[in-house]
């Protein structure tokens, strides 16, 4: 069942990688929701190294426009890779510029591991969620995806099987 309501979804991939996988899965999913607007973050990679001594005003504009990113969305989609066992450094530092200020409190988020093969991501997923958690996000659900599992057409959308199903699934519970 779908959400009534139109939500403003923002998507966020945690990847440095110029062709993604996390930011390919990520611009497919409008098409998928053409009923809700998506909004990919695309300046994570231009916030500043986080430093607290820093997090004061004046703050960097990317900051301020990063945090306006996440207060003026309903819902987040965050996609990360693994690296080293671990979530990106991009992202965790992403992460880190909203603590003090709270935009992801109690937010709605669908927290996902976009990786090649099982196992991996495993770690990658419970870093991001420790963090979430720390945020007091509202992670309603996570989830586990692997490339070998998902696939795409000529432009770019995805494929109808198994793990295309279970992406719906989950924003199905993140909209509603």
């Amino acid at each position: 069942m779908l959400s009534l309501a139109a939500m403003k979804i923002l998507t966020i991939s945690g990847s440095t990688r110029t062709d993604s996988a996390n930011t390919r899965l990520l611009s497919a999913l409008p098409t998928l929701f053409p009923q809700h607007t998506f909004q990919y973050y695309v300046q994570i990679n231009q916030l500043p190294l986080f430093q607290a001594e820093l997090d004061k005003y004046p703050w960097h504009t990317e900051v301020v426009d990063w945090r306006k990113a996440i207060a003026d969305a309903d819902a987040v989609i965050i996609s990360i890779p693994e690296y080293i066992h671990n979530m990106p450094a991009l992202i965790k530092n992403a992460l880190e510029w909203v603590t003090s200020s709270g935009e992801l409190a109690q937010k709605r988020t669908l927290a996902m591991t976009f990786t090649p093969h099982e196992p991996r991501g495993e770690k990658a997923m419970q870093s991001l969620l420790w963090s979430l958690q720390a945020l007091d996000a509202n992670v309603v659900v996570s989830l586990p995806l692997y490339q070998q599992e998902v696939e795409f057409d000529i432009n770019g959308q995805l494929i109808e099987n198994e793990a295309r199903e279970m992406l719906i699934e989950a924003i199905n519970i993140l909209v509603n």
